[in-house]
C-alpha cells in the first residue's frame, strides 16, 4: 500500500511537472534497458530507488523494458517529501 502510494506520488508528478519547474531530467541509457538499479544510482546515488525510477517511466514491473527516453524526477528534497507523505521508508536517499 505505501509502496503503491508513493509509485502514484511520483507518477503524477512526473507527468505533470512543468517544463520550468525543479526536477530532474534525466535520459535513460541502452546499458540500463533492464536494470533500473543503474538509472537509480546514476540519478541518486544508491542502487535502492528502482520503484521511484519505474513509476516515472509508467512501467508496471520493474521487470518491463526501460525504453531510452527523457524520464521526470523528483530531486531527493522532493523524494523525501514524497516518501514521508506515503509513509515510505527505505534507505536515505543520496547515501
Amino acid at each position: 500500500m505505501k509502496a503503491a502510494r508513493l509509485y502514484q506520488s511520483v507518477r503524477d508528478f512526473s507527468i505533470r511537472v512543468p517544463v520550468w519547474a525543479q526536477a530532474i531530467r534525466y535520459q535513460t541509457l541502452p546499458d540500463e534497458r533492464y536494470d533500473l538499479t543503474l538509472v537509480s544510482r546514476r540519478v541518486y546515488g544508491n542502487p535502492d530507488e528502482s520503484l521511484v525510477i519505474q513509476a516515472a517511466a509508467g512501467l508496471e514491473s520493474t521487470e518491463n523494458e526501460l525504453l531510452e527516453q527523457l524520464l521526470t524526477l523528483p530531486g531527493p528534497d522532493q523524494l523525501r517529501e514524497m516518501k514521508r507523505r506515503a509513509g515510505y521508508a527505505n534507505r536515505e536517499i543520496g547515501s
